[in-house]
């Protein structure tokens, strides 16, 4: 290498990273599923995650292959369609949303399927959830990673929205996904959970809280979190799991201050998880 070669601004970051780095497409809501892979091709993110929602291109397979297809960009994981929201998309029946998941993540070639613990009046679906995801896993060949969640707080009272619960170190998924906004809202610390899930670890939902009962979704840093510690511990652990940026821009004034939003998040991510020794 020359002595140019190791100058300038570029040299001061750090350019290796042992996760890969991928962007949530609700992070771009309200734009669409179509404009999420733009964005994380354009700005330069590793992959995406297709959140299955209300936008109806999210619903349709083929489209998203297209969208992959077209931009040159993976898609690494899945998040089935169980918030509120989206309660009616593809049908109601919870078991069907996953196994239509995992026929989606199949035909794209992604590895994870992110589902959310069932709603505390789903009683069906909760009764057998983790034996449930466990033997959806085998046949599927899919990783399904359940998310933290949180208790609901309204009125300085606090509601267990969720069964079997809203913490899923306690709980037997053999796959988790950890969300730093939940953490906050829940008032849990993400780098023990990271610790006590271990190889459970399987997915990342990178963004930051300051502990609203509203799940803030903030851009990584910008909040009450331990975002910088909890990447060191990535990348001193050797996490070989999917990292994904989820945060909210929906009050972002315009798409220059969406996309400074992204770029900031994807920037402030690799710098960390880069920087451990």
């Amino acid at each position: 290498m020359s002595d140019a070669d190791s100058e300038g601004p570029a040299a001061a970051v750090p350019t290796h990273h042992a996760a890969s780095v991928s962007l949530s497409t609700s992070s771009v809501y309200p734009e669409s599923t179509a404009d999420g892979f733009e964005l994380a091709r354009r700005l330069g993110y590793d992959g995406v995650e297709v959140m299955v929602g209300i936008d109806e291109i999210s619903q349709d397979v083929d489209a998203v292959r297209g969208l992959r297809d077209y931009h040159d960009i993976p898609v690494v994981s899945v998040h089935a369609p169980c918030l509120l929201v989206t309660q009616r998309v593809w049908g109601t029946d919870p078991w069907g949303k996953l196994e239509r998941s995992a026929e989606m993540a199949h035909a794209l070639d992604a590895t994870s399927v992110v589902v959310h613990p069932p709603f505390r009046w789903q009683r069906d679906y909760a009764r057998d959830f983790e034996t449930g995801i466990r033997e959806l896993e085998t046949r599927t060949g899919i990783d399904f990673c359940v998310e933290n969640m949180y208790p609901w707080r309204a009125r300085k009272r606090e509601f267990q929205a969720y069964l079997p619960g809203w913490d899923p170190v306690v709980h037997d998924y053999d796959h988790v996904t950890l969300d730093l906004s939940h953490t906050a809202t829940a008032g849990s610390d993400p780098v023990a959970m990271a610790r006590d899930l271990g190889t459970r670890l399987r997915h990342v939902h990178l963004t930051d809280g300051n502990g609203s009962a509203k799940d803030e979704h903030l851009v990584p840093g910008r909040g009450g979190q331990p975002c910088e510690e909890f990447l060191t511990l990535l990348a001193e652990s050797g996490y070989d799991g999917h990292v994904v940026i989820e945060i909210n821009t929906r009050r972002c004034a315009d798409r220059v201050e969406r996309e400074s939003d992204l770029a900031a998040a994807l920037a402030y991510t690799r710098l960390h998880l880069a920087a451990a020794p």
